[in-house]
């Protein structure tokens, strides 16, 4: 059976398809301002903490150029010996060594400041993401309910129909028709190109990726300023470092005769 022909009066496009489109992407650009807006400058750290990240990251530099270092041997010894049992007697923990009765168990996030507003900042960004489409899709449902906005100049399957005839139970209808609810769905999945190309990349308009992401997912994710076990993470070290003594090599061993042997003064082997 032929599909029937509609025609449609171009004041529904001037007056529905429009707004909706220039509302999207206006209500988009806004969003992105105002997360920037609710982002709060990161806290910084203690004296205590980042000492304590500091001295972990001087045994990682001191491990990663073992096989090539630029330290003596006796002084690489040292410095290894030196940190090796800074790390077992807990010197460069932040909260000082641990008592010997104290039960050993992980940090928990919900106690520590910069976990609480990574969380805080994840669920002020959902809502921003979540009040406007709520709103949005409010006002089409009760201003533009069971609209026909636009033809798709191309062939679908009757698989599209159901998405993009929300709102009209229309079983003759040509699948090619958007409905005023189905065009709000393209246009929030479909102007993520125009966002990227009017904000950049990294731009917070994107409402799409935030449905995937939990305002909780900030305190799973190893991020700075969250709490780690430095204590385990100190004996773990402690084992690298003994590790790393055994492929230490002095890039400045032999170095007399590696030059005279380079300028011929000596017979090449």
């Amino acid at each position: 059976m032929d599909r029937l022909s509609l025609y449609l009066d171009p004041q529904i496009r001037d007056w529905v398809l429009f707004p909706i489109t220039l509302v999207m992407i206006l209500v988009g650009i806004l969003r992105h301002y105002v997360v920037i807006l609710l982002q709060s400058p990161p806290k910084k750290l203690s004296r205590a903490a980042t000492r304590e990240q500091r001295a972990l990251t001087r045994s990682q530099i001191l491990r990663a150029t073992s096989s090539n270092s630029p330290i003596p041997p006796s002084f690489y010894k040292a410095i290894s010996q030196h940190l090796s049992e800074a790390y077992k007697a807990g010197t460069y923990l932040k909260d000082g060594p641990p008592k010997a009765d104290a039960p050993s168990s992980a940090p928990n996030p919900l106690s520590d400041p910069a976990a609480m507003d990574g969380m805080m900042a994840g669920m002020k960004t959902q809502m921003v993401m979540m009040v406007p489409q709520m709103v949005i899709m409010g006002w089409i449902n009760f201003f533009f309910q069971g609209f026909v906005l636009i033809k798709l100049p191309f062939p679908l399957t009757l698989g599209f129909k159901s998405m993009l005839q929300r709102g009209i139970d229309t079983p003759d209808m040509d699948v090619r028709w958007v409905s005023s609810l189905s065009w709000y769905f393209l246009n929030f999945f479909g102007l993520n190109g125009l966002y990227r190309l009017i904000l950049g990349g990294d731009n917070s308009a994107d409402s799409s990726r935030d449905m995937t992401t939990s305002p909780f997912a900030a305190m799973g994710n190893a991020q700075p300023g969250q709490p780690q076990d430095f204590n385990k993470l100190f004996k773990a070290e402690r084992d690298n470092l003994e590790f790393a003594e055994g492929l230490h090599s002095w890039v400045g061993e032999n170095m007399d005769t590696k030059i005279l042997r380079k300028y011929g003064k000596l017979a090449a082997l």
